[in-house]
């Protein structure tokens, strides 16, 4: 089954494939809520309670077809996440490590609503919430379910990892050298008035 990745002007798109093997949840973190800000998108990307739901998959299992010179990088601070977004629009794409070893990617919401159907469909329900203490209020636990996704995708990384298939992946260059893009890495200044306006 394949399950088609855009964002919101359809100038970037692509594809993700295997959406049986992701790990579904929503993220509360203050990172996550300041690059949603960033985008100038926070009520595009957010809940109400400050959650980005994300679907964790294998980088592999992602591939774009149209207009990737689109797609653009940045980080909170010069060791964080690469966060990825497509410059056309400032459509949230996903998350990745800084490291190719860490072979995972968290697809945001954004890039794969179609307006047709609930992503429930294809990636299943939402299984695990991370970094609650962030949320703007108390969001049901799931810790029996977290666990249980957890473990599961942890079994994937470690297949890729083993298998060398971890080299496949459309956000860096060919052999791990980097990004595809630039990331573009925030000043001090410019996080914490990104951080102010997460926490006001």
């Amino acid at each position: 089954m394949i399950h088609p990745l855009r964002c919101r002007c359809g100038t970037l798109k692509g594809n993700v494939s295997h959406p049986e093997k992701v790990s579904r949840g929503v993220c509360y973190c203050r990172d996550c809520q300041a690059f949603a800000h960033f985008l100038g998108k926070p009520d595009d990307v957010l809940d109400e309670m400050g959650g980005t739901d994300v679907v964790a998959t294998l980088p592999k299992y992602v591939s774009f077809t149209h207009g990737l010179e689109q797609l653009a990088c940045m980080s909170l601070t010069d060791k964080g996440m690469y966060r990825w977004y497509a410059r056309c629009c400032n459509t949230a794409i996903g998350n990745t490590a800084r490291d190719i070893k860490l072979c995972h990617v968290g697809l945001i919401h954004t890039c794969l609503e179609d307006g047709r159907r609930s992503l429930d469909e294809p990636f299943g329900p939402v299984r695990l919430r991370v970094n609650t203490k962030h949320a703007k209020g108390k969001p049901k636990a799931m810790p029996v379910s977290t666990a249980k996704a957890v473990l599961r995708f942890m079994k994937l990384l470690l297949g890729a990892r083993l298998d060398g298939s971890y080299k496949t992946n459309p956000f860096f260059k060919p052999g791990g050298e980097g990004p595809i893009v630039p990331p573009t890495v925030l000043a001090r200044g410019e996080r914490e008035q990104l951080m102010k306006t997460v926490s006001s």
